[in-house]
């Protein structure tokens, strides 16, 4: 794998060696703490932190080179320097070409939307290892190399760590990749150098328009996926679009994708049809009618937003061949997601559901699928991340309001922003729709879970919204650990007197 720097080099137009071009490089980091014997050190300058004040760091621990697109960087003794015009832009072409382009080596699924991508991302994994195949999953959870569990930071990692992590993958032999690609990877290029050989397409509804500013750019970020997967420069062949055929923008996808068509609905003659839908409280049954026949599953997992994510992930394992009965056998027994609809047992005679809805149509759809199932009141528990699109948090209010019984609005992640700030653009919402309700605000997340439990009557469904899976909470000035299921456990105890 190891690479010279002139190699690098040749790779950039204007690229210049300041140094030997013939020092090999073992390795490609941008966090000094990775640096290895033989390191190309990117020194990228964030928000925050500028690469170029941990050369040191990267020295001491064996780097010998650094790459940059600073003329004016320190040139660190006993260092050679990779010189380059635009670093971000030269490292998506170095990075794939440095670890010898992994994805086309392995399967490359890519799920890309707004809601659902890692339900979906761990029913593919499971039908895939259900077939004998080896899987590696690249989501907003973790990573995870068949068993083996490795932290996660960004939704999609930048170029350096995924190829690095995909190159891992290929090393430990993994048959298949699955990930879920958000937006923003999409727009700023993170997932250069990965050739896609199935993209599915969830939904799109209102996020990150603090990033994207307008819907329409929003939407055309996703579609780069399909772009890329009917890329005429691939390697590999089979390609797929799997396309949810019931939201506004599946058409808008399938005209990205120049390959094959796969759709799916419930409302559309798409070509993967649910039929004969049974939401239930521990479950739901359909029948899936595709051009071989019907497909019937009876499932773990409720909710009618749970049954386009299944049928995205079956359209998705039939595209890479995947037999029906093994589908049904690993879907049947698939559970669940760690902060998808996920219920608290504590013994107590009321649900408590944590999810990681955080937008208006995800917390819809949560709140939705709790009052199929409620015989009483819901108690929604939830609020909108600070640093974010603000115009989404009155839409969250007023859903919320209009939904549930009793409303308590709370921090989800406030960052930088003023706690007090956000919540009452969510109140304003809430107050527009929620009558003679029930309504609090409480702007600390605990003291509000701890209230909402307080509230529960036996038969009612207290919903924790926002944050799911994340374990911890981010405030102004430090991250602390904060877990919604932990915190509803706490609650529930003391509520029965443990």
């Amino acid at each position: 794998m190891a690479k010279t720097l002139g190699m690098l080099a040749d790779l950039i137009e204007g690229a210049e060696v300041i140094g030997s071009r013939d020092t090999e490089i073992n390795d490609i980091e941008h966090d000094s703490r990775k640096a290895t014997p033989g390191t190309l050190f990117a020194c990228i300058v964030g928000a925050h932190v500028d690469g170029h004040e941990f050369i040191p760091q990267a020295r001491e621990k064996g780097a010998v080179a650094i790459i940059t697109d600073n003329e004016n960087a320190p040139m660190p003794a006993g260092m050679d320097v990779l010189l380059v015009p635009q670093l971000s832009e030269a490292l998506k072409v170095i990075v794939p070409y440095f670890y010898d382009y992994p994805a086309q080596k392995m399967r490359v699924i890519g799920i890309t939307g707004t809601n659902g991508k890692t339900s979906i991302s761990y029913m593919i994994r499971a039908m895939l290892r259900k077939m004998g195949f080896r899987v590696g999953l690249i989501g907003t959870i973790q990573i995870m190399i068949e068993d083996q569990v490795l932290p996660v930071h960004n939704t999609t990692p930048d170029v350096v760590e995924l190829q690095h992590t995909m190159a891992m993958m290929l090393e430990k032999n993994m048959d298949y990749v699955v990930m879920e690609v958000s937006s923003h990877a999409l727009d700023q290029n993170r997932v250069a150098g990965v050739e896609f050989d199935t993209a599915v397409f969830t939904n799109l509804t209102q996020d990150h328009l603090d990033y994207h500013k307008t819907f329409e750019n929003y939407r055309l970020a996703k579609a780069k996926l399909f772009d890329m997967v009917g890329s005429s420069q691939a390697v590999k062949n089979g390609k797929t679009a799997v396309v949810n055929l019931d939201d506004e923008a599946g058409e808008f996808m399938l005209q990205h994708a120049s390959c094959r068509k796969l759709t799916y609905g419930i409302n559309t003659d798409a070509l993967l049809k649910a039929e004969n839908i049974q939401v239930l409280a521990d479950g739901t049954k359909f029948d899936i009618r595709h051009k071989f026949g019907v497909l019937p599953l009876d499932l773990k997992i409720t909710g009618i937003f749970n049954v386009y994510n299944v049928m995205a992930a079956v359209g998705a394992a039939m595209t890479e061949g995947v037999p029906l009965p093994v589908i049904k056998a690993a879907m049947e027994e698939f559970s669940g997601v760690p902060g998808r609809f996920e219920l608290v047992r504590g013994g107590q005679d009321f649900a408590v559901i944590v999810d990681y809805a955080h937008t208006p149509d995800g917390l819809e759809n949560v709140i939705n699928t709790a009052r199929k199932i409620c015989k009483k009141r819901i108690i929604t528990v939830f609020g909108c991340g600070g640093d974010r699109d603000r115009t989404k948090r009155p839409i969250m209010g007023r859903i919320a309001a209009r939904l549930s019984d009793i409303i308590i609005a709370t921090s989800d992640n406030p960052r930088t922003e003023d706690p007090a700030f956000i919540l009452s653009q969510v109140e304003a919402g809430v107050e527009e729709a929620c009558g003679d309700k029930q309504h609090e605000a409480i702007i600390d997340r605990r003291d509000a879970i701890f209230r909402a439990v307080g509230l529960a009557k036996a038969g009612d469904i207290v919903v924790i919204a926002g944050k799911g899976h994340e374990d911890y909470q981010i405030l102004k000035d430090k991250t602390i650990h904060f877990d919604d299921k932990e915190v509803a456990m706490e609650a529930i105890k003391a509520k029965m007197g443990e």
